[in-house]
């Protein structure tokens, strides 16, 4: 991507390591951190290992002193605002030609553990969205292990990763977020796993529909540029995920959709850049 003299986002919040791991009450955050590690393709192992950590010296704030970012890091972070920033400049006006005025996200990047409005976060449980504080999270040693054991390298993969996570955010502020958390007091286990494939579509064709705008807006992309966001889109599917961690694959426990459907959902959104093709909830479960 060209990147050169863009802005950086202001929404950003900067952690490094918090001063210790929250408590996970009862087990059962652990057991279900642990099953999103596994599907990540990586090690529940080093999650408990993680948890079980002795405290970090903290500064005012709760962020540890005196640990430096690496240049390496230091990149990723500014990569991570411009992309954000693009975010909110695509957003902005994808919004304001409906009348309506977009509420940027806020981005907290951290290192190694931290804690949000939905509980503890680890750099193990990979990149996610907290509607309860309506902030996305980032450690950017995602980005190596995409590269590393994912096979999704490249700088617009990373891209896509954030643009995937604003895409619940726009969830959340069209209300979407509210009525899957409605649905999931009346479904069963299977049945909202159905429901969570599609907020997961839906959220992939908007990080699509954001690609097409900074193209647009920005001509930002570079030959291949789309090809590692199909690329990243294939990697993180359900079910390659499960083949690579399990052997084998369990259709039902599905929450994020097919590899196939991820890298679909995403490219309809770049090509077609209309959000009133968005609707992944509408049509027949088996033709998402």
């Amino acid at each position: 991507m060209r990147l050169d003299g863009r802005r950086k986002s202001q929404n950003v919040e900067e952690r490094r390591r918090s001063a210790a791991p929250a408590a996970v009450g009862g087990g059962i955050g652990v057991l279900v951190l642990a099953v999103i590690v596994m599907l990540l393709g990586g090690n529940p192992a080093n999650l408990l290992q993680q948890l079980q950590a002795p405290p970090q010296a903290a500064a005012p704030g709760g962020v540890a002193a005196d640990q430096p970012l690496s240049a390496k890091e230091q990149a990723a972070r500014e990569f991570s605002k411009k992309i954000l920033a693009s975010t909110e400049d695509v957003w902005t006006e994808v919004f304001a030609k409906s009348g309506q005025r977009y509420q940027p996200t806020t981005m907290v990047l951290f290192s190694g553990t931290t804690s949000s409005g939905c509980g503890h976060a680890s750099s193990a449980s990979g990149p996610f969205y907290c509607p309860a504080d309506g902030k996305v999270y980032l450690d950017t040693s995602f980005f190596e292990q995409m590269a590393e054991q994912l096979g999704a390298p490249g700088d617009f993969a990373q891209a896509y990763v954030i643009a995937h996570e604003v895409g619940h955010h726009i969830q959340n502020l069209t209300g979407r977020t509210d009525w899957m958390d409605q649905q999931r007091q009346q479904l069963s286990e299977t049945e909202y796993n159905r429901l969570s494939v599609r907020l997961e579509l839906q959220a992939d064709y908007y990080a699509g529909v954001w690609a097409h705008y900074e193209d647009k807006m920005f001509g930002s992309l570079e030959p291949g540029d789309i090809r590692e966001g199909l690329n990243a889109a294939n990697a993180i599917g359900d079910d390659r995920l499960q083949k690579q961690a399990r052997g084998y694959v369990v259709p039902d426990s599905f929450t994020h959709g097919t590899s196939d459907q991820r890298l679909r959902w995403f490219y309809k959104g770049y090509k077609t850049g209309d959000l009133s093709q968005s609707d992944t909830f509408e049509m027949p479960y088996e033709r998402l």
